[in-house]
């Protein structure tokens, strides 16, 4: 039995099974999360210094958009780049200290993007239903500290669930099927009772996504309360556009979670596991910067304009 398992202090290397079992894909996956981390990193550093350069942006709805590209950029980090390097190396292992580490971080991001998220939705809320109202309802010091509490929840989740992984005893040399240091994962290379750490995960889980999803829920239904009695066809059409493009990520996001968390742990189910959660670790960082950019009108010209002036002045 001690040969079996061992406690968690002494061990001290995990396996990543990555996508091995499809070796003739290797090549190909790195190419295509390379290319799309790539993506990632350009489209939302490019939306921090648009929102940076033009005063016209320094407003409640791009400060947490910034916070958001932020995010972003720092999630998609924690798993791509050891993704990347499972994919074309042999050595597939890591630290028993890196994986929670790793762990810690992408909680950390992936709830405060969850609460960041039901804080656009509020600041839409703000900004359509009482627009005289918005800059006294907004300022600066209440939006920083709508920012501040998202960081701080997220954390703090993070700290909860490291401390019950901490408790348990792994499987030495244990073999997680993923490419990263997923809770499920590495859950089930635990050699001792995980459901404490269970429950606690599924708890943190329904608290934060129901009143995350609560809040945006409530803050649209007034919005579309509010949009329906507006007489103008013009007023309509501008209150819908600030909204759009700030659903469409809410629905991927949550859309992609609910579905990741709602497939049973089995073996069966692992692949289905490591694709979801390359979407919304991989995919989805990717496609907020395109979804605002794409949707937005001072963002397209606040790029437009960089763009012309770096073509002009390299003409002269």
């Amino acid at each position: 039995m001690a040969s079996e398992v061992t406690n968690q202090s002494s061990v001290t290397t995990f396996i990543l099974v990555g996508f091995s079992e499809y070796p003739q894909l290797q090549i190909p996956l790195f190419l295509l999360f390379l290319a799309i981390y790539s993506v990632t990193l350009m489209g939302n550093l490019g939306i921090l210094v648009v929102i940076k350069i033009n005063p016209k942006l320094h407003t409640p709805m791009y400060f947490f958009l910034s916070h958001l590209s932020f995010l972003d950029i720092c999630y998609s980090s924690v798993f791509t780049p050891k993704l990347l390097q499972i994919l074309i190396m042999e050595d597939r292992t890591i630290s028993f200290t890196g994986c929670m580490i790793q762990f810690f971080f992408i909680c950390t991001f992936v709830i405060t993007e969850m609460f960041m998220l039901a804080v656009m939705a509020y600041d839409r809320f703000v900004a359509v239903c009482n627009p005289l109202l918005y800059t006294v309802v907004m300022p600066f010091q209440f939006c920083a500290l709508l920012v501040a509490g998202t960081y701080m929840i997220g954390g703090l989740c993070a700290v909860i669930l490291i401390y019950t992984l901490l408790q348990l005893s792994y499987c030495e040399y244990g073999i997680i099927n993923h490419f990263g240091c997923e809770y499920s994962a590495v859950i089930s290379v635990s050699c001792s009772d995980s459901s404490f750490s269970q429950i606690t995960c599924l708890v943190i889980s329904i608290v934060s996504e129901s009143s995350s999803v609560l809040i945006t829920l409530a803050s649209y239904v007034f919005i579309v309360v509010t949009i329906i009695k507006m007489p103008s066809k013009g007023g309509l059409r501008k209150a819908f556009s600030t909204c759009t493009s700030h659903l469409t990520a809410i629905t991927i996001f949550h859309g992609i979670i609910l579905l990741l968390y709602c497939v049973p742990n089995s073996n069966s189910s692992r692949l289905f596991v490591k694709v979801a959660t390359a979407l919304y670790t991989v995919m989805i960082p990717m496609l907020n910067p395109l979804i605002y950019s794409l949707r937005n009108k001072d963002v397209k010209d606040t790029v437009r304009r960089l763009i012309s002036s770096k073509l002009h002045s390299h003409l002269t």
